[in-house]
């Protein structure tokens, strides 16, 4: 698989007319001089008074990305609220997350919430994966002020084996029952990893002792696009079958 043509043609994706005037309006962008905190929510600030024309240009260029799912964020006192509360789920996470020196990869990082609040524990490298043309401008837009050195691929799952390098720390949150082939997709994963590596594998469940799952037809709890739900020892019988991944 030749990863720089999927680039390459994955890049055309920016001039979509849905998508060039956010990148229009990225590229107009002041170059600010900011810190940031990496709490519940990533907060942005410049180290000096912006005029009131550069904030609200900042806030309507961040209203022209809606919808936002994972966040929040606050840019220079601008809150952007988003769908998903997702710091209930990195705090639950996170002391369990070791990510010093290692090579990480978040795949469905959707706006990259998740990877900045990854830049705390000081990891190697990050890595996000997500296929939207939308969430890889969220997060170029967030970026912008945060200058981190977080890599953002318009890949998924099913290029992780193929991708220059392996990583040490794999997240793959919310990302599991959407795929139809929940087997390949673990398999997908297992061949990004380094030997030894860590995955954080996070999806919807139901209760049960027994090794059974759900295939919804339509919907699951009124989502779309749901096509499994284990109990837990039909997950881990399928994390079993591969020698990569461990328990």
């Amino acid at each position: 698989m030749n990863l720089e043509e999927i680039r390459k043609e994955r890049e055309k994706w920016m001039t979509w007319k849905n998508i060039a005037p956010l990148r229009e309006a990225l590229d107009k962008l002041e170059d600010i001089e900011c810190e940031y905190a990496l709490g519940d929510v990533v907060k942005v600030h410049s180290k000096v008074p912006l005029s009131e024309e550069i904030r609200s240009s900042i806030e309507a260029t961040a209203k022209k990305m809606m919808p936002w799912r994972k966040g929040p964020f606050e840019l220079f006192d601008i809150f952007i609220d988003t769908e998903w509360q997702s710091f209930l789920k990195y705090n639950l996470l996170e002391p369990y997350c070791d990510l010093e020196g290692r090579r990480v990869a978040d795949v469905g990082c959707n706006n990259g919430y998740y990877m900045f609040r990854m830049l705390s524990q000081d990891p190697a490298s990050i890595v996000g994966f997500d296929p939207s043309a939308l969430y890889k401008t969220q997060f170029d837009f967030i970026n912008h002020f945060i200058k981190s050195e977080i890599t953002y691929e318009l890949l998924g799952v099913e290029h992780l084996p193929f991708y220059e390098q392996k990583f040490d720390t794999v997240f793959c949150l919310g990302v599991l029952y959407h795929r139809p082939d929940p087997v390949g997709t673990l398999k997908a994963l297992a061949k990004g990893m380094e030997k030894g590596a860590e995955l954080f594998l996070d999806t919807f469940m139901i209760d049960g002792d027994e090794d059974i799952c759900l295939t919804p037809e339509k919907t699951y709890s009124k989502i779309p696009n749901i096509y499994f739900v284990p109990t837990v020892k039909a997950l881990k019988n399928l994390v079993y079958t591969l020698p990569v991944l461990s328990i």
